[in-house]
């Protein structure tokens, strides 16, 4: 103890006598510690039975800075590494990917009673969806909505869509993009086209109408919560959780005016997603509760807008760039409809056209392949989970993590994967599976095996419902905008970058492009 006190007395005259060396020796000291107490964290945390875990620095907040800023840099320096298994520590939470096709469906079709959706996204869209629905129901319950929803998602209501997405997206260019030629932000034109047309279709007239009376306000509020900044501090009393909950209650009260005022007439039918959910009921009996609609009403619109306007604007961005993929879209249409069309001069396409505008098919396809809007998948482990193959078992209160978008864009599945080439879907298979098996999870039939480098909408029990109408709402988009306009890049941005921090991965910062009205 004497020898310490003295050693402790030496260094406090050093520190009197020379401040500047002291501050350095103590952060010396301080990154010293802060090292092998992360090494020390990642030893004790780390189970010869469980995957390697990726070094980091910091205690607790492990990887998580590296992570957020290029997840998919991340996970290729990794898997170089480690392989196609490996843990890492974010902010707490100790993270397993599984990599490759193998991981995807490892994640995609993990057991219910092994890992679950619910307990891994709840804390971030309970907020925003709403109580009872989506991840906030039980599973079977969650199967159940998803039956109601196709209910909207039918071949009648999409040929009643199309004519909505056209009128939407004409009279939208028409008010904003009056000029001949002019620069604009392309994702915040595309993003409010997105939500006239799903707003119109999914919520009925009654929602649209209101979009310019702060329903549209109330819509931005609910964005600004949507991050991960839910996943990883949902305890933290934050200002725009609180406007979250506000905006929430308006939009219920404004949903349940419209239901109410439907079911006093209800002679009348409306061709929409509100009329279907209105209508439905579950297995018991029971009808979903008008809360449940509203819910789901704002669910739908909030997990499909963001994922279509960024899926439109890429493939834009994209074309801007490649005017011989304009010109075969252009020779298309003409070859279809028997003649030149332009600006003003193009006809109302069927469901059945719009379906086999085929060069557009394969241009969603692309851009979905190369900029999947999605940049992980998760699903947190309630009970320990064997990796087929290996020895590793992910403990329980560990997330899964598969990455879709990591795969998509591997040179073992795709020649030049990192380039833009739509072609390349005409003679690729549509669907990439490897075994073509279906299941029912109580939504109709859908591909069992999530075995696919290109997986956008997901596989399993979670494949997405909305598949189709995405597609239908992006082609007929892009239809009438490459009709009325050629597109270029605004030299002064060029190609935006990708913008990680965000669940749904955008372009980065202003989005400029420039228009240039075609002539008939």
């Amino acid at each position: 103890m004497g020898a310490l006190q003295g050693a402790w007395a030496s260094y406090s005259a050093f520190m009197a006598h020379s401040p500047v060396s002291c501050v350095a020796i103590t952060a010396l000291v301080l990154v010293f510690s802060i090292i092998t107490l992360a090494q020390l964290e990642r030893k004790t945390n780390s189970s010869p039975s469980e995957p390697p875990t990726v070094s980091y620095y910091v205690p607790f907040i492990g990887s998580m800075i590296e992570y957020g800023m290029n997840p998919i840099g991340f996970l290729r320096r990794n898997q170089k590494i480690h392989g196609d298994h490996f843990t890492f520590l974010m902010f707490g939470r100790r993270m397993t990917v599984y990599l490759d096709i193998d991981g995807n469906d490892f994640v995609f079709n993990a057991k219910q009673a092994c890992a679950t959706a619910q307990d891994a996204y709840n804390s971030m869209t309970k907020p925003i969806f709403g109580e009872g629905v989506i991840y906030d129901a039980p599973s079977s319950m969650m199967m159940e909505q998803k039956r109601m929803v196709k209910a909207g998602l039918t071949v009648p209501c999409f040929r009643a869509y199309i004519p909505i997405f056209i009128k939407e997206v004409n009279q939208y260019v028409d008010k904003h993009w009056t000029k001949d030629e002019d620069t604009v932000n392309l994702l915040q034109s595309i993003s409010e086209m997105t939500v006239m047309t799903a707003s119109h279709t999914l919520m009925g007239p009654e929602i649209r109408s209101k979009l310019y009376e702060g329903v549209a306000d109330l819509y931005h509020t609910l964005d600004l919560c949507l991050s991960p900044m839910r996943f990883l501090f949902d305890w933290l009393p934050l200002p725009s959780y609180f406007s979250a909950q506000k905006a929430h209650d308006e939009l219920d009260r404004i949903f349940s005016s419209v239901i109410a005022e439907r079911r006093k007439h209800t002679g009348k039918k409306h061709v929409d997603m509100l009329d279907a959910l209105m209508d439905s009921q579950y297995k018991n009996g029971d009808a979903l509760p008008d809360k449940h609609i509203g819910n789901l009403l704002i669910a739908l619109l909030m997990a499909g807008q963001h994922t279509s306007a960024a899926t439109t604007t890429w493939a834009l961005l994209n074309l801007a760039t490649n005017r011989d993929v304009v010109d075969e879209v252009h020779a298309e249409n003409e070859a279809r409809f028997g003649r030149k069309l332009g600006a003003k001069n193009f006809p109302e396409p069927s469901y059945e056209e719009v379906k086999g505008f085929a060069v557009l098919d394969n241009i969603v396809r692309e851009t979905l392949r190369i900029r999947a809007p999605i940049s992980q998948i998760l699903r947190k482990v309630i009970s320990p989970m064997a990796i087929p193959g290996t020895n590793y078992v992910v403990p329980a209160g560990n997330y899964i993590v598969a990455s879709p978008i990591n795969s998509a864009t591997d040179e073992k599945y795709y020649k030049a994967a990192e380039d833009w080439v739509p072609s390349r879907w005409n003679t690729a298979e549509k669907e990439e599976d490897m075994d073509k098996a279906t299941t029912d999870y109580g939504f109709g039939a859908t591909t069992t095996s999530a075995r696919s480098p290109v997986l956008p909408f997901g596989a399993g029990r979670h494949r997405c419902i909305g598949e189709q109408f995405a597609y239908i709402q992006i082609k007929t988009i892009l239809y009438v905008l490459l009709n009325r306009f050629d597109f270029s890049l605004d030299p002064k941005c060029g190609m935006p970058e990708r913008n990680f921090r965000s669940l749904v991965v955008f372009p980065q910062g202003p989005v400029m492009c420039r228009y240039k009205r075609r002539s008939d």
